[in-house]
């Protein structure tokens, strides 16, 4: 029988040491959060649309058409507008970024990121993608991470019809 954390004690966590559901709680009371609809108004209206997840979450799930892509692990280095790695698009601190993870939790991190870089509208999406989709806002894909050739005969390999 495999064991699961919930069968497990866990640990006496350190002193001064937050767990994630406080982090998360914290970081939202933060944001002025979006549901999809209302993201959708706030890219159509010049808001950049950045979607952090990983490639295979993109490919497995679709992506919203024109949203920028940047993923979770360099997204301060790419909006921090003092830092030579950032976006054409991080003119300033004054940019509205919404961001958008699978399910609307990474995301929430990710936008208070933003604001303890200076970026004071940045914010998410509520329920994410996941909500983005089920809200019937344009999406495209899912498309498979490897594109394979279509299947050609081994006889026919090679050969053309005349």
């Amino acid at each position: 029988m495999q064991m699961t954390a919930e069968h497990c004690p866990a640990p006496v966590p350190p002193p001064g040491s937050r767990g994630i559901d406080e982090i998360l709680a914290v970081a939202r009371a933060r944001l002025r959060r979006l549901d999809p609809e209302r993201a959708h108004l706030a890219y159509r209206s010049g808001a950049l649309l950045v979607d952090i997840r990983p490639a295979a979450q993109r490919a497995a799930h679709g992506v919203v058409p024109g949203s920028l892509i940047v993923e979770r692990n360099v997204l301060e280095w790419r909006f921090d507008p003092r830092c030579p790695a950032r976006l054409p698009q991080a003119v300033d601190y004054d940019v509205p970024v919404v961001i958008l993870c699978q399910e609307g939790y990474t995301s929430s991190l990710a936008a208070a990121a933003l604001q303890d870089v200076g970026l004071h509208r940045a914010t998410d999406v509520v329920g994410g993608f996941a909500a983005w989709r089920i809200a019937g806002l344009p999406a495209l894909g899912p498309t498979p991470l490897h594109h394979r050739a279509p299947h050609a005969s081994p006889v026919n390999a090679g050969r053309t019809r005349r």
